[in-house]
């Protein structure tokens, strides 16, 4: 029979059946075995509480006044038991030292005895297995054997029970910092209910963590992340703040203080500016971040996205403080953010085209470069210009993700183009503030091309005056003096636009400057516009400085242009920007000498650009 039950409890702990009711099974078995005994089997924590996990003949009130019981000597026979960890056995209740502030619960239930077995397993006690007798006894020989069987089963039970459980922490638990990880949060916040507790989300990014690890290694990283992890779980608790990964974290606010969400990001903000030591420099930490409060007819998903929107907000807009998602400004953040998410999926999946528009000698029409564009790929098959997510390249990442990308098509259909005999000429790439942060912009740009085996010399560097305002301007004017010792041009674009483009032409070595579309739609309705242009032209000539006119759309603006000097253009009157097939097509028809199969505005032409 013994053996019979324990195959029985081993099969259940092998299944992965729940603990309690296995143990509750044993436990109905073996009170079926032995008559005139109830058994109780508690769990020991790490506090040494004592926790009821099976008695199905123990009455509720019993075991719900035992539980959470400190063990220690003369408390009851298991609290007894488990500071000792050996067993401890009570013939009498009613008299026994160790029941004197238990024996009002045990007395009236008809329990006169109890033995109590401590369940230990690699030295430590995980709990207790306790008889409880209806006459003044200890245990029979029988008992001891039964007992000692099921003492053991019990172990092997809790021991897989506590391997588990590390399992699920684990699985649940940011190594890093010991806070809950995104799977946690995610179990954690799906458990909200507005109806129920007021709640509120902030989302924090940390500022400084890539020039920490730049600056002083990812030991500082690391040692970072654990203070900024520790601060926030002394602020708000291990079941209230969050490590999403990285540099993010996450902080639910509930109850009453989550109606004033600015008061508790405030107060975050200023924990996190105190400095600490990591790898044994002084940092001093820096976050933004972004918050939405809980409405009652809003999802869990709801409110994490509005949280999203005002951090991505925040970061855009005022880093290192925190902005609050409200319905006002809903409709301005969930646009750029979903710009945003568009780029980035775009670009994991390879949906990034790049068009090319003509660059044209104004006088005969012939193409002398082109200007690549970025162009996005709907998962439909669509072609979406990049003015309809222009939001997303204010996103410094993202913007030289981008410009990587038009890059790396660059070279390819460069490389495609010189393999079919086509020439192309020289071809135009836009850039960004950001791609010139790392300080390897040139050798960036020489190596894709030198890897598909075009000469540097083919590219045109565009960029803006907004590229080198304020300090970064002397950072850019060494990576712009590199790029032209590798052989390429530099191109300032939309010239004209920003309020020191006269100054920059002092300061910044160009070969190009591209006359703002602005302009040449006012020639011929705006007598400044038509001053400013005759200006640009003869000061350009006198610095030896190429112009080209952008945005030209009519044959009368064309005309005038060349009549001021103007040699060089585009714009819709020559070519909208084209696939690469539609150009490769177009340049085979020309050196083939053939002039139809092009469509209204095509010519072939070339220059390239990331941004527009």
């Amino acid at each position: 029979m013994l053996i019979k039950l324990q195959n029985k409890i081993l099969e259940k702990i092998a299944k992965g059946e729940p603990l309690a009711e296995t143990v509750d099974y044993l436990c109905r078995t073996v009170e079926a075995m032995v008559d005139d005994t109830v058994c109780s089997v508690l769990t020991l924590d790490d506090f040494g509480r004592l926790h009821h996990l099976s008695g199905p003949s123990i009455p509720k009130h019993y075991a719900q006044a035992i539980d959470g019981l400190c063990s220690g000597e003369g408390v009851g026979s298991c609290g007894t038991a488990a500071h000792r960890g050996e067993p401890v056995i009570v013939t009498d209740i009613e008299t026994h030292p160790y029941w004197a502030a238990f024996k009002g619960l045990a007395l009236p239930l008809g329990f006169l005895a109890c033995w109590s077995t401590p369940i230990i397993s690699g030295g430590k006690v995980l709990g207790t297995f306790a008889f409880y007798f209806r006459k003044k006894r200890g245990p029979s020989e029988v008992e001891q054997s039964i007992v000692s069987a099921c003492v053991h089963l019990c172990a092997i039970g809790l021991e897989r029970e506590m391997r588990l459980e590390e399992r699920r922490r684990l699985a649940f638990t940011d190594v890093l910092t010991g806070l809950p990880n995104r799977t946690g949060f995610n179990e954690t916040v799906i458990n909200e209910d507005v109806t129920r507790n007021p709640w509120g989300l902030l989302l924090i990014d940390l500022d400084n963590l890539k020039q920490v690890n730049d600056t002083f290694g990812h030991q500082a990283g690391d040692d970072l992340i654990r203070t900024v992890g520790k601060r926030l779980q002394r602020m708000s608790g291990s079941d209230t703040a969050f490590r999403l990964g990285g540099d993010e974290f996450a902080v639910i606010v509930r109850g009453t203080d989550c109606v004033d969400l600015g008061y508790h990001a405030a107060y975050v903000l200023a924990a996190l500016k105190e400095p600490c030591l990591c790898a044994g420099q002084t940092v001093y930490p820096a976050g933004t971040i972004g918050g939405a409060i809980a409405r009652k007819d809003q999802t869990v998903d709801e409110v994490r996205q509005n949280a999203d929107f005002a951090l991505y907000e925040a970061k855009e807009r005022c880093r290192g403080q925190f902005i609050e998602y409200t319905a006002g400004s809903g409709s301005k953040i969930a646009k750029r953010f979903r710009s945003f998410q568009q780029v980035s999926e775009a670009l994991r999946e390879r949906r990034i085209k790049t068009h090319y528009q003509p660059v044209v000698d104004l006088a005969t029409g012939t193409p002398i470069g082109f200007e690549a564009l970025s162009r996005l790929a709907t998962r439909n098959g669509d072609i979406v210009s990049a003015s309809h997510f222009h939001e997303a390249t204010t996103d410094v990442h993202l913007a030289c993700a981008l410009t990587a990308c038009v890059l790396d098509n660059i070279a390819r259909d460069a490389r495609d183009w010189l393999d079919r005999g086509l020439e192309f000429g020289k071809i135009g790439l836009n850039v960004s503030a950001g791609d010139f942060l790392d300080g390897n912009l040139a050798q960036r740009i020489v190596g894709a091309m030198e890897g598909a085996g075009i000469s540097p010399d083919r590219i045109v560097v565009e960029l803006t005056e907004s590229i080198y305002l304020g300090n970064r301007e002397r950072m850019v004017i060494d990576q712009i003096k590199q790029i032209r010792e590798a052989g390429m041009l530099v191109a300032l674009d939309d010239f004209g636009t920003g309020f020191a483009s006269m100054t920059h032409l002092l300061t910044v070595p160009l070969d190009i400057i591209k006359i703002d579309r602005s302009f040449i739609a006012r020639l011929l309705v705006e007598q400044p516009a038509l001053v400013i242009v005759e200006g640009l032209l003869a000061m350009s000539k006198s610095l030896n400085i190429r112009v080209i006119a952008e945005g030209i759309e009519t044959e009368e603006q064309r005309n005038l242009l060349m009549g001021m000097g103007c040699s060089q253009g585009q714009g819709y009157l020559f070519s909208k920007a084209l696939s690469r097939d539609r150009v490769t097509s177009m340049m085979s028809h020309r050196r083939s000498g053939q002039t139809h199969g092009y469509g209204a505005g095509e010519l072939p032409l070339f220059s390239l650009s990331a941004s527009q």
